[in-house]
């Protein structure tokens, strides 16, 4: 593996590669980047390609290609898109600050002390703006969780981990706000009479306040989060047994669903009201300004261009044609059953399965979740799952 002679050679080697670089960095997430793909990017010339891995810029996966983890977390970083949350970094910045502080202290020259000094600020600085980092990337974490996972246990056990996250960020900011008021650290700071160092440490007294604001509201919304997929959960599982009940025409029978909704006088379930407007003979007959009325309701009702009803040819030969149509349906039944027979999974049984009829990879797709949806108490789901160009599906196999 070579090394860069030189930051004017490393900055060059990035430029001149900057659209396969920024291409495969977008795609970081998706391992699906592939060695023609590149060559492809740098009009086939392999040389640079090679070299670009020869420089541990890229590494090979296999047929894939994708960045190397230094260079990797060194653009999420400086783009601040790192979803990583590592609460090491602001432990090592306060053992670095202590010991640099031990060593300011105990040194005699003004050049070294300088350097002790220069090391201190350096850390602070790093500290305020790790731990304002790790609190957003930790709620943009809990917010993608929440929206986009689609298994209910991973979906809980990650947002179970975050909230250990949020105690390790919480409980390191209080130890960075008792490090900067110690007594130790307090003879430091006033030993080193520096205005810069002084504008630091106030801004980051307000970043550690900001921080432990926000890990407040982060704990708040994680405790709700929980409480939703609990009621989602229990409420899935109550209609999926309802469901189950009334395909085996057993609800009236086994639960007391009329009992329970006859008590139920919510509004949703009255009838719409009607008011009609009836008349008495009496009043019809006798009262003059009423039949006024209703000749002025009739002459509007009537007023406008009456459309001519046309007549029909007598001619009927067309419309008795016999022409018949065929179409062929899928039988779900019978798709169910020829899967449950086998042992291969879901998707890949389709894919294989002869449905009679050309299927496009759409209509595929609309099968694998019609058979889920009605006839997921015969499948077994597991939590792994697969890609096929884009699309990602959950891998089932039969009871």
């Amino acid at each position: 593996m070579k090394t860069f002679s030189s930051i004017k050679e490393l900055l060059a080697v990035l430029s001149r590669e900057q659209k396969l670089i920024t291409e495969i960095f977008e795609k970081r997430k998706v391992l699906s980047y592939r060695f023609d793909d590149a060559l492809e990017v740098l009009d086939y010339n392999e040389d640079k390609l090679r070299a670009l891995i020869e420089f541990a810029v890229i590494r090979e996966n296999g047929p894939y290609l994708e960045l190397d983890d230094q260079f990797l977390q060194f653009f999420e970083q400086i783009l601040e898109v790192n979803e990583e949350i590592n609460v090491s970094y602001i432990n090592e910045n306060l053992q670095s600050i202590r010991q640099n502080i031990l060593y300011y202290l105990q040194e005699n020259s003004e050049s070294r002390k300088y350097n002790y000094l220069r090391q201190v600020k350096s850390a602070l600085r790093k500290t305020g703006i790790i731990a304002i980092r790790n609190v957003v990337d930790l709620k943009r974490n809990i917010d993608n969780t929440f929206k986009n996972e689609p298994n209910y246990k991973i979906k809980k056990a990650k947002l179970e981990h975050l909230d250990i996250k949020r105690n390790d960020i919480a409980a390191l900011v209080a130890l960075t706000e008792h490090l900067i008021s110690e007594e130790e650290e307090q003879t430091f700071f006033k030993t080193a009479a520096d205005e810069e160092l002084q504008r630091i440490i106030i801004s980051l007294k307000s970043q550690l306040n900001s921080c432990r604001h926000n890990l407040i509201d982060i704990q708040k919304q994680i405790i709700d989060f929980l409480n939703r997929l609990k009621f989602q959960s229990g409420l899935l599982e109550k209609v999926r047994q309802l469901k189950y009940l009334k395909d085996q025409f057993e609800l009236r029978s086994k639960t007391d669903i009329v009992q329970v909704l006859s008590s139920n006088h919510a509004l949703v379930f009255e009838p719409n009201p009607a008011y009609p407007l009836k008349l008495s003979i009496d009043q019809l007959q006798s009262d003059d300004d009423t039949l006024e009325i209703i000749k002025r309701v009739v002459s509007r009702v009537r007023s406008g261009p009456r459309a001519k009803q046309l007549l029909s040819d007598n001619n009927l030969t067309d419309y008795l044609e016999d022409n018949v149509e065929e179409l062929v349906q899928i039988n779900l039944e019978e798709v169910k059953n020829s899967f449950l027979a086998g042992s291969n999974n879901l998707f890949d049984f389709l894919q294989a399965y002869d449905f009679g009829k050309p299927v496009s990879f759409e209509e595929l797709l609309t099968v694998y979740c019609q058979l889920i949806s009605q006839y997921d108490e015969l499948f077994r789901l597991t939590d792994d799952y697969q890609t096929k160009g884009k699309t990602e599906y959950l891998l089932i196999y039969p009871l």
